[in-house]
């Protein structure tokens, strides 16, 4: 998709199309009235309805801002995808209202993406133009390119995500995530370090080693940095890079590890926003730190009963290999606070638990942490962003649950009660005491995958946490 503005008047604009949005019916001519009524077209609903006579595509948004406008625009584009045009047109002011480019691009991007790599079939695609008429605008168009290019920089990011969660784990495994995270830097001046199994054991990071010692994959730690000039706070993002999860030797269902190529979520996540940091001129330091591990079977595969060494020194008896993420997770943390010093934010993403899903539904990005402030922080995120969260509590009794016998914690509790709480309580045993404010634990487990596609989202991988965190950064300026 090619996106531009234009100067010219909306009539004087050359393309296939135009988009109009309805409002309201009656303030419609009267022929437009007439046929739209006869259709039973509602404005209550994202209605859209071509007429061919006069090239118009009639598009029913009541509230033109927000995720209202996303849903809107994304229910147009999925419906102009199957004619047989190559332009559209629309004017970015309509019923009076200027619509935010960043809504519009959002919309376009995301529900014009599919991922038909892997088809047989597949034809070549067409390129869609679409025409932003910025005639009657109240912004300089200096300003609206700005808008259009920062916009596009974050939509091509979710979707260079979605790529990577949807693509099979016999194509992509920790070697190919590392690959992607030395291109991401050397496309947007980065600092990056990629360290191998060998690294792990010099460093005592035991736990994440022993989640991947299995494959046939070697491990690979992923460090990326983007430092600007004169940064005004350090931000360090954590992400769980499972390339595949076969649940180890407490093996999955076949259907449950069916889309498990998805357990890379977290990591990819941090993979798009430090994609995009350059583009949109950040002016925070932030670290991305990315585990990126294949959980297989095998003679060499760790097994239930086996107690790991951390790398903070903290025991932790195996007592299912299928809660592998959060082993990953311990130590990836404990390496960021060990080389990173002054953090002022810290925030790890994972697609971590199924209880989350079960206590949230598929939408909603589950969040932890001790301070309610910063949980207040990313609650704006999530409304500026249209990225849900849903905030999980923490309390006195819970980490009892994740006492042992024989070392300082377990890995999975016994009762299926607060899962997704008690994990996110597993992993702050690998927050040092001066950071436990500064954390934010994020299960993307329901909201980084679907096979139902939702809102602006396509069957497949989301791009979640990506929006969400750069609102977050953005908002911290205000």
């Amino acid at each position: 998709m090619n996106i531009k503005l234009s100067l010219k008047n909306i009539n004087k604009i050359k393309s296939d199309i135009e988009l109009v949005f309805v409002k309201n019916i009656k303030k419609l001519s009267k022929v437009e009235q007439k046929l739209l009524n006869k259709l039973s077209f509602s404005t209550k609903a994202f209605d859209t309805y071509f007429d061919a006579n006069t090239n118009k595509f009639y598009l029913a948004c009541e509230k033109q801002k927000n995720e209202d406008l996303k849903l809107a625009v994304c229910s147009a584009i999925r419906a102009i995808k199957k004619l047989n045009i190559k332009s559209v047109k629309l004017s970015l002011v309509q019923n009076d209202k200027e619509l935010k480019i960043q809504d519009l691009v959002e919309g376009l991007e995301l529900g014009f993406y599919e991922f038909s790599r892997y088809k047989s079939d597949e034809k070549k695609k067409k390129e869609l133009q679409i025409i932003l008429c910025a005639k009657n605008s109240n912004v300089a168009i200096a300003n609206l390119e700005k808008e259009l290019h920062n916009a596009r920089s974050i939509t091509s990011s979710v979707n260079m995500v979605r790529n990577i969660v949807n693509t099979p784990p016999e194509d992509y495994y920790p070697e190919v995530m590392a690959e992607d995270a030395l291109m991401i830097a050397k496309n947007n001046d980065l600092q990056c370090l990629v360290h191998g199994e060998e690294y792990l054991l010099e460093n005592g990071m035991n736990a994440m080693f022993n989640v991947g010692r299995a494959s046939r994959h070697e491990s690979k730690l992923i460090h990326l940095t983007y430092k600007p000039k004169e940064p005004k706070g350090k931000i360090v993002l954590v992400g769980k890079g499972l390339t595949y999860d076969s649940g180890g030797l407490s093996l999955k269902s076949g259907a449950g590890m069916v889309s498990m190529k998805c357990d890379k979520s977290g990591g990819s996540a941090v993979l798009g926003v430090m994609n995009t940091l350059k583009d949109l001129g950040c002016e925070y330091e932030v670290h991305g730190i990315v585990g990126a591990v294949e959980n297989m079977i095998g003679g060499d595969a760790y097994k239930p009963d086996d107690v790991l060494k951390a790398k903070n020194g903290k025991t932790i008896e195996v007592r299912n290999t299928d809660a592998e993420g959060r082993l990953v997770l311990a130590d990836c943390l404990c390496y960021a606070q060990d080389e990173i010093e002054n953090i002022d934010y810290i925030f790890d993403y994972a697609t971590l638990t199924g209880a989350c899903i079960v206590a949230l539904g598929n939408q909603t990005i589950g969040t932890m942490g001790h301070s309610d402030k910063l949980k207040a922080k990313m609650q704006k995120a999530s409304n500026t962003s249209g990225e849900l969260i849903g905030l999980l509590p923490f309390n006195r009794y819970l980490p009892a649950m994740l006492k042992s016998g024989i070392a300082d914690i377990v890995n999975s509790t016994t009762s299926r009660a607060a899962g997704a709480i008690t994990a996110g309580l597993f992993l702050d045993n690998f927050v040092k005491k001066e950071n436990k404010k500064k954390w934010l634990h994020l299960d993307i487990a329901g909201a980084a995958y679907s096979e139902s596609p939702w809102g602006y989202n396509s069957f497949g991988g989301t791009g979640a946490g990506v929006r969400l965190t750069l609102d977050f950064i953005k908002n911290l300026n205000k």
